[in-house]
């Protein structure tokens, strides 16, 4: 099996992640919910991870990361715990339905919302966003790397401007955290939502937020929390505030050992072993006719992925013939990026992605572009 999909989820981990996560669940209980040796292990496990997570981002403590499952949970809290009715708040067509969604949701409660395009480079421009700051204007979401097309958003010129205005800037680095450089003082990010099992290599069942020191967000969950048990009010310090119930501390621990290999690694090596890798199959397959493209692909950095269309068949029958055929698993379909489809006119077709890992050979790479070539041959 040649696996290329990674930004659904990384299949290849680094070799401690699976070890660490047995490893916890053997030996750990529940963190800070008790004063014994098992309960310790985990919270020491769990703090550990805070650190290496704030470390990653340029956060100044500990406490500003939030552990949840997903990117979705994070953006969810973020959102809805960040929009007021009467706000305004600006986004993208670049955006997944976990940006889009929640966004929705605020509509229906009275926050007043803006979608803005992307432009003739694949992103959206700090002048856009400017044009359509209004007096009610809270705050900006977007995403740093589609998830559609791999083209990156410039997170430091777009704080900038949420400085400038005095807007709350929340980024959704599903795709980035890990592999590119993220700092959220520079680039004046307020809530950096992330997920474990992408470019971070961890266990799914884990992600989070970098909450900047002062950026209060009602919670979404609230519940157990090992402290102020006799409060009806769920405990206001960070992190406990945005933490309801049991963490996913064995998955959490599995997300230690994958931000330990990335640190030796380095995600400078990371990034560019992936960017090769894309550059390698682009070069390959952007002249095959009846072969589209979707993004710029002249243009790097960008996240190493690409989604493609052979003549009009539908993306879920190439992507059928790639894996049956061919062993290749990709994904087609919307992506959860329905806005995207729209502006690229795959609504209907959806498209095919391949993405890319550090762990991805050339020689997989050439195979999936061999692939391609005999797929578009066929079909013309």
């Amino acid at each position: 099996m040649i696996y290329l999909d990674s930004a659904a989820t990384s299949y290849h981990k680094p070799d401690g992640v699976a070890r660490a996560v047995a490893e916890a669940i053997s030996h750990m209980g529940n963190p800070g919910r008790g004063a014994h040796e098992a309960s310790l292990d985990a919270s020491r496990v769990v703090y550990g991870t805070r650190e290496k997570m704030a470390e990653l981002f340029g956060a100044e403590e500990a406490s500003q990361i939030v552990f949840t499952a997903n990117s979705t949970e994070s953006l969810n809290t973020a959102i809805q715990g960040l929009a007021d009715p009467g706000d305004h708040v600006i986004t993208t067509v670049m955006e997944h339905n976990s940006v889009l969604r929640p966004l929705y949701l605020c509509q229906q409660r009275g926050v007043s919302l803006t979608i803005l395009p992307f432009s003739e480079a694949g992103t959206v421009t700090p002048e856009a966003i400017e044009a359509v700051i209004r007096s009610n204007t809270r705050m900006i979401v977007c995403t740093h790397g589609s998830n559609l097309t791999g083209d990156l958003n410039d997170l430091e010129a777009i704080g900038r401007v949420c400085k400038k205005h005095h807007l709350l800037f929340v980024v959704d680095a599903s795709q980035t955290a890990g592999v590119f450089p993220i700092q959220m003082d520079s680039m004046n990010i307020d809530v950096l939502c992330f997920t474990g099992h992408k470019s971070l290599m961890g266990p799914q069942g884990t992600g989070g937020m970098c909450v900047r020191k002062g950026v209060r967000i009602r919670p979404l969950l609230v519940g157990g929390s090992g402290i102020d048990s006799y409060s009806k009010i769920h405990p206001q310090v960070m992190p406990t505030a945005l933490e309801a119930g049991t963490l996913n501390a064995h998955g959490i621990a599995g997300l230690s050992a994958a931000l330990d290999f990335i640190k030796k690694v380095t995600p400078d090596v990371i990034r560019q072993r992936e960017e090769a890798l894309t550059r390698r199959f682009v070069s390959q397959i952007k002249s095959i006719p009846g072969v589209k493209l979707y993004g710029n692909y002249e243009q790097f950095p960008r996240a190493p992925i690409l989604s493609l269309n052979i003549l009009d068949y539908d993306s879920g029958e190439i992507a059928d013939a790639l894996a049956q055929d061919y062993g290749i698993m990709t994904r087609a379909g919307a992506h959860c990026a329905p806005l995207m489809h729209e502006a690229l006119g795959t609504k209907s077709q959806g498209a095919v992605r391949f993405s890319f890992s550090y762990f991805n050979t050339e020689e997989e790479i050439d195979q999936a572009a061999n692939a391609i070539r005999e797929l578009a041959e066929e079909a013309t």
